[in-house]
């Protein structure tokens, strides 16, 4: 098969496991391009990156949420492009310190990954903005990072209902510019599916901005 046309068009039913990181030196090379998924425990991160790559084992899913305590990444069919799962934090039986330690890493993760090109807010339509959420929200605005929010488990709400829950997150995160996506979506029955592929693409896709270099 010609490899370049492999690379012209982005198939996230690609997406392959690479490697799990605990430590910002133990992730892949910082090259490339790449977007991360975070999310409260139990808002639906990994049955979203499984629907968005058709494959219901590349995230696991546990009945423990808080399980996943590495950071996981995974390649895709172009060359250097990698989706993120960062560790969920809320409901993870370990200890204080543990927990702090990932908060440690995670921090190094996203304040010094020079290839991280957006990052994608998971949370619960139902439960939207929660502390968490707000912290992560905020980070993103202070940092000029683009933030992509999924409002999941939309199919467990009647469609007015959702229809009025997203409106409320709307006009909560109308001051906060870095909020470029904010998308309904369901993993049940795929609502928001094609929108969310579209943003990620158009974020790995995108020629990464120059900089200019002190003299």
């Amino acid at each position: 098969m010609d490899s370049d046309l492999t690379q012209k068009s982005l198939s996230f039913n690609s997406a392959r496991f690479m490697v799990s990181a605990s430590k910002l030196n133990e992730c892949p090379a910082d090259i490339g391009a790449e977007v991360a998924f975070a999310g409260r425990s139990n808002a639906g991160k990994s049955s979203a990156l499984n629907t968005i790559t058709v494959n219901g084992k590349l995230a696991r899913t546990s009945k423990t949420p808080g399980r996943t305590r590495l950071i996981n990444f995974f390649s895709l069919n172009r060359e250097n492009a990698r989706l993120v799962d960062l560790p969920g934090y809320g409901y993870a039986r370990v200890s204080r310190d543990m927990k702090d330690d990932w908060q440690t890493h995670l921090g190094h993760y996203l304040n010094d990954r020079r290839c991280l090109r957006g990052l994608v807010l998971v949370m619960d339509i139902r439960h939207p903005l929660t502390e968490f959420d707000q912290t992560m929200v905020q980070w993103c605005q202070h940092n000029d990072m683009p933030l992509m929010i999924l409002a999941t488990k939309s199919d467990k709400l009647k469609s007015g209902q959702a229809k009025t829950a997203m409106l409320g997150i709307r006009q909560k995160l109308n001051e906060f510019s870095c909020v470029q996506h904010l998308i309904m979506f369901s993993s049940s029955n795929k609502t928001g599916l094609d929108e969310c592929r579209q943003a990620l693409t158009q974020w790995l896709e995108a020629e990464p901005e120059a900089t200019t270099e002190e003299p």
